[in-house]
């Protein structure tokens, strides 16, 4: 008559019986990034074959942007030292006229580059999404009573596109820049290696200075980010918790406790702003200073007409050009090799879920269970999810088809993981769960599931209309079916009543329907899919009393012939019961019908007395 939590307060930890392995996910620091490592490499540009064609055309468009830019620069000095110098005036015009070409090409070259680029970036994410998906569906429920909410979202989310960067960006960026950076030099070492030599010296320089900005800003914006997590994540907490903070007077409390969110977050912003107002200026002063430098230097030799700096105006101003992108690459390289490391990170934290086997599933031979009628046994039953810590013990029990069993006792008795494991949510530890005869580990989850409803205590709406909750399990049902279950269950019209029917859209998590209503909706979809079995986890135990009686006179009707398992505190629903069982401490203590049980004078005589005597204090 107590309610029991829907899930164990304690995630389990990993132990072993047989082939069953739960799983307990160590509460460990995740890094914001990683060392390279080629197998998790190999492993993402796996992800690219379905897209072989367009990874071809990418990889040789991202060859030809990288030879664009010096051969650019390179034409400049040739036009220069050709026909400009020559004075050949029809020349320079067919020279200039090729340069365009050359400029046109490389544009179009780079608007393909990055548009195949992001198209095979997110082609890549998309099927690691779905494919993360479809493993999160398939895991039990062991694996998120042990895991954070948060952390799923956000192997889904961001470290799925720490990847998506990697694979668009870095990637593809980085062979452009290496090639730029290469052939530049090869230009310029050839055209004037002296020169070239001189230029190098400024090169350990700019990328110490380029590195100790990169670690800079990735430590502030590091900070950043999490003063920003903690606001958007204390803004969410404030506005669902709304109620419970006005009813206990702590607006201040929030209010001044969100203030000093805010003034961390604007010291960070501002401390980011610092860093940037020192280290800009600073790359850009380095930049001016070696082109001056060079500017002197050349000028210097391309005026003497003699001497070991000695060199053409048009190799000069070649040089000027090609300098800026052999340098450029230097900053760029190293964003790149930090996002390559938080790419990194994220794809470990990835692949270590992707392949995390499960705490246990259907066995390689299990079959098909054939249509039931609903006769539940449970022998020896044995469940925990922490050694040493039994949950359920020594459970045996026969149900017959057609009949309704209650399950009461105190809060964390064991009644929600007695229909977990009649439900395949987990397996015993011990013992058997059998209907009809067919021992649940050998027959698969999804036929056992086809054949049962169930209406869980947390009243779980989906987005969309009132119309697909209800259809649910059965997106095929029409229309008419799902008003016949309505009108069997004898609750049409407070569905009706809503401001568009059936079609009034459900606000997030069920916000704009009432909680009866709610579970209204929850049971209905539950009975259309004309369940042989069907577990009702306290399903009535937030409907007010009026509707709860309309409930309890179709329940006659509906659950005729059928087996149930109510989980329930309301005396209306224990009284109808065939069977009562009395949980404590994981043990059926007692069992029988409401009458028998209460002239027994035990355990579930004292907890009748104690609602009874609550039901008269309340009114």
């Amino acid at each position: 008559m107590s309610r029991t939590p829907p899930s164990p307060p304690t995630a389990p930890p990993p132990s072993e019986r047989g082939s069953i392995t739960y799983y307990n996910p160590q509460e460990e620091r995740e890094p914001d990034q990683a060392p390279l490592q080629w197998s998790l490499i190999r492993r993402i540009w796996g992800y690219t074959r379905p897209y072989s064609a367009k990874r071809a055309w990418l990889i040789v468009l991202t060859l030809l942007r990288g030879f664009q830019l010096p051969a650019l620069a390179w034409l400049i000095g040739r036009i220069i030292n050709g026909p400009i110098a020559g004075r050949a005036g029809a020349a320079v015009y067919w020279h200039a006229f090729g340069y365009f070409l050359l400029a046109l090409f490389t544009a179009v070259t780079l608007h393909l580059r990055q548009r195949f680029a992001l198209e095979l970036g997110e082609a890549v994410v998309h099927d690691m999404r779905s494919e993360l998906f479809r493993k999160l569906m398939a895991m039990p429920m062991a694996y998120f009573n042990g895991t954070k909410f948060g952390r799923i979202i956000s192997r889904l989310t961001s470290d799925i596109d720490s990847i998506r960067i990697g694979v668009q960006d870095v990637v593809f960026v980085l062979v452009v820049q290496a090639l730029q950076l290469s052939v530049s030099a090869v230009l310029m070492a050839w055209y004037d290696w002296k020169l070239f030599s001189l230029m190098l010296l400024f090169a350990p320089l700019i990328w110490l200075l380029n590195e100790k900005y990169r670690a800079e800003m990735s430590r502030r914006l590091r900070k950043l980010q999490e003063t920003w997590s903690r606001l958007a994540s204390t803004l969410a907490e404030s506005v669902s918790g709304i109620r419970v903070t006005q009813a206990f007077v702590r607006h201040d409390i929030n209010a001044g406790f969100f203030q000093r969110l805010i003034d961390l977050h604007g010291e960070n912003n501002v401390g980011v702003a610092q860093a940037s107002a020192v280290f800009v200026p600073l790359l850009q002063l380095k930049s001016q200073l070696f082109l001056g430098a060079m500017a002197w230097l050349g000028a210097y030799g391309a005026l003497r007409w003699q001497g070991w700096l000695h060199m053409e105006v048009g190799d000069l101003v070649m040089f000027f050009f090609l300098a800026n992108l052999f340098f450029e690459p230097v900053q760029v390289i190293g964003n790149l090799y930090s996002q390559a490391l938080t790419a990194m990170a994220g794809a470990e934290r990835y692949f270590r879920l992707l392949d995390q086997p499960p705490a246990w599933m259907d066995a390689p031979e299990a079959q098909t269970l054939p249509a039931i009628h609903g006769r539940v046994e449970f022998v020896g039953v044995g469940f925990h999810y922490q050694p040493g810590r039994p949950v359920l013990q020594d459970i045996n029990l026969v149900v017959e088809p057609g009949q309704t069993v209650a399950l009461v006792g105190q809060t964390g008795s064991g009644k929600t993981t007695l229909v977990g494991l009649l439900q395949k949510l987990y397996l015993p530890t011990g013992g058997r769960v059998l209907i009809d005869g067919v021992d649940l580990a050998t027959v698969t989850s999804i036929s056992l599931h086809a054949q049962m409803g169930s209406v869980q205590q947390n009243n779980y709406l989906f987005t969309g209309s009132v119309l697909d909750n209800i259809r649910f399990a059965r997106p095929e049902a029409t229309e008419a079916e799902v008003r016949a279950t309505l009108a069997a269950l004898d609750c049409t019209d407070l569905l009706e009543g809503l401001s568009a029917g059936l079609a009034t859209s459900v606000a997030e998590r069920g916000a704009s329907l009432s909680f009866g209503q709610r579970q209204l909706v929850c049971f209905a979809r539950a009975l259309l899919v004309n369940p042989r079995i069907v577990v009702l986890d306290e399903a009535t135990s937030a409907i007010d009393s009026f509707t709860e009686a309309r409930l309890q006179r179709a329940l006659e009707i509906l659950l005729r012939g059928r087996t149930a398992f109510v989980v329930a505190h309301r005396l209306s629903t224990i009284r109808r019961a065939d069977l009562v069982l009395v949980l404590d401490q994981g043990r059926i203590i007692e069992r029988g019908t409401h009458d028998s049980l209460i002239q027994a004078g035990g355990t579930y005589a004292r907890l009748h007395r104690e609602f009874v005597s609550g039901q008269a204090a309340a009114t």
